[in-house]
């Protein structure tokens, strides 16, 4: 299916997101040993928490820019070398504030991934690949996120909860080796070359400021918004939730992790074909159609795996729950960054789809402070599972009414035309 230059370019990526979220949920899986450490409350935890989405957001979009500018290889290979530094950083926090500061960094760092890992499959792909592409790509996320547990857990009771940043560090380094080594930032092929020159002339360039005030690109990213918002509140409260509230172990616990990730990591895999697969059977719909059949059905279902996680009585209830709220939730991880090709021009691919993340990503902003202020406030975590459905359900509905074609005026003659029909 994938060339040989293809299949270096998503054998890297997946890579870059397996060490993307080991990095990053390395913290909640650590978080009740630096709790007992640093002497954190629930409400600082998830203000800690919070504090790496404020750097991530706006280096989504500032990533983006750069990616268009300076190229995705060079912008990815650069936030690699940061974000890692920062990660390892983490074993020298102190208190509160200082960890406050680190994770700001961190997130800076790990901003762009996600908008250089579209700009580059838009790169290399032509669009009846692309949510396949995109979904392989971005499915080393979640399998990075299931052998955290049991890395970070082995060795912080092994060891350090320390030694585990350390080591992660390393491996974030030893990638941006590969990475600037095998790695092209577009291919040679002059046939794919036509064919792009082909998608960018259907695709008139428009000015940046023209895509984002378009209704379709504000609500994908709401619904984007509703996706990262149940995600980070797995990603961060989770493992806290399981021992705090299920009373497991910390050594369970980071086992019982693994589940949820492995059933995303299929979910994510699988979505980006599943999606192309609806575009090739429906193509008479139009492409969007296609996406919103998907993203609608599948972030709707997650909705409602989350909230009802937040009601049941048993461990195993909850776990399975959550397993398939991520499982639904990661079907629709490709198809914002699928809409976002399919209705841009290539030149503004990388800033307007790091804008629409930008946008998502203040989810991980409040959520997790909200969620420890309901923590702290109720004792419990039903409300915060519920107000996470909720989200997700008014997203998927408003995708429905709102994710439709773009329609402009061509330059040069006084018709429409249509984009992304």
């Amino acid at each position: 299916m994938f060339s040989k230059g293809k299949l270096a370019v998503i054998i890297l990526l997946f890579a870059a997101g397996i060490i993307n979220y080991l990095d990053r949920s390395a913290l909640s899986i650590a978080a009740p040993f630096i709790t007992d450490d640093l002497k954190l409350s629930a409400t600082q935890l998830g203000i800690i928490f919070s504090s790496f989405s404020v750097g991530y957001a706006i280096f989504n979009f500032i990533g983006g820019v750069a990616s268009d500018k300076y190229g995705a290889k060079l912008t990815l290979f650069v936030a690699m070398i940061v974000w890692s530094l920062f990660s390892g950083a983490v074993a020298l926090a102190v208190g509160f504030t200082s960890l406050i500061i680190i994770r700001v960094l961190f997130g800076m760092g790990e901003g762009p991934l996600s908008t250089t890992i579209n700009k580059m499959v838009n790169n290399w792909f032509p669009s009846d690949q692309r949510a396949s592409a995109i979904g392989l790509t971005n499915s080393g996320s979640p399998l990075g996120g299931a052998i955290s547990g049991p890395i970070v857990g082995f060795i912080a009771i092994s060891y350090s909860w320390k030694i585990s940043f350390i080591l992660i560090m390393i491996i974030g380094l030893i990638w941006t080796i590969a990475w600037w080594k095998f790695v092209k930032d577009k291919p040679s092929n002059a046939q794919f070359s036509t064919r792009v020159k082909k998608q960018v002339a259907d695709h008139e360039k428009r000015p940046l400021t023209f895509y984002l005030k378009q209704k379709t690109v504000l609500f994908t990213a709401f619904a984007f918004f509703a996706y990262n918002y149940i995600l980070f509140f797995f990603l961060t409260w989770f493992p806290s939730y399981l021992v705090d509230a299920r009373g497991m172990s910390v050594k369970n616990m980071s086992i019982i992790t693994v589940i949820p990730w492995i059933f995303g990591f299929i979910g994510l895999a699988a979505g980006g074909f599943v999606s192309d697969y609806v575009f090739k059977k429906f193509a008479r719909k139009g492409v969007l159609f296609s996406r919103k059949v998907v993203l609608v059905s599948c972030l709707f279902t997650s909705a409602v795996c989350i909230g009802l996680a937040g009601l049941v009585t048993t461990t195993t209830s909850a776990v399975v729950l959550v397993a398939l709220s991520v499982f639904f939730l990661y079907l629709t991880g490709a198809i914002y960054w699928a809409i976002i090709q399919d209705v841009v021009d290539q030149n503004n691919v990388g800033s307007v789809g790091g804008f629409m993340h930008f946008l998502a990503n203040t989810a991980g902003i409040i959520g997790p402070t909200v969620t420890g202020f309901i923590v702290d406030k109720s004792g419990t975590y039903t409300a915060a599972f519920l107000l996470a459905g909720g989200l997700a359900v008014v997203a998927s509905l408003a995708v429905i009414r709102f994710v439709q074609p773009i329609i402009v005026q061509a330059h040069s003659k006084t018709r429409e035309v249509v984009v992304g029909k």
